[in-house]
């Protein structure tokens, strides 16, 4: 199977934009957020769109800077290493087999919270 085509250089141009950005954003364990994951290599889940953004549940806040988060896809997938749940009335999965450190610099918005039995 044939790798699909990636556009590096125009990601590195937005990564460069939030590595030298000073944003800090307030979260909080179980929000959800759209963070931009970026492009990245073979099966890595990459972000979409302009951003290379996606929906990441913050799994573990580490301090004001960083948390581990797992990124969110619309796919059906079974299997232990995928959760699914309802946000917004819509089938997500959580990708726990991609669960990531992530900069809060990532982070463009926060679109709501992940239910308590969810979360647990």
């Amino acid at each position: 199977m044939q790798r699909p085509k990636k556009n590096y250089q125009k990601w590195m141009g937005v990564k460069t934009r939030i590595n030298n950005s000073s944003k800090t954003r307030k979260i909080n364990e179980g929000d959800i957020v759209w963070a931009a994951i970026g492009e990245n290599v073979g099966v890595e889940i990459d972000g979409k769109g302009e951003k290379y953004s996606r929906p990441v549940i913050l799994l573990r806040k580490h301090s004001s800077r960083y948390f581990t988060g797992v990124p969110l896809t619309f796919r059906p997938h079974k299997g232990s290493w995928y959760f699914r749940f309802k946000f917004r009335d819509k089938e997500q999965v959580a990708i726990l087999v991609q669960t990531k450190l992530v900069d809060t610099a990532r982070v463009y918005s926060r679109m709501g919270k992940l239910s308590h039995k969810d979360f647990q």
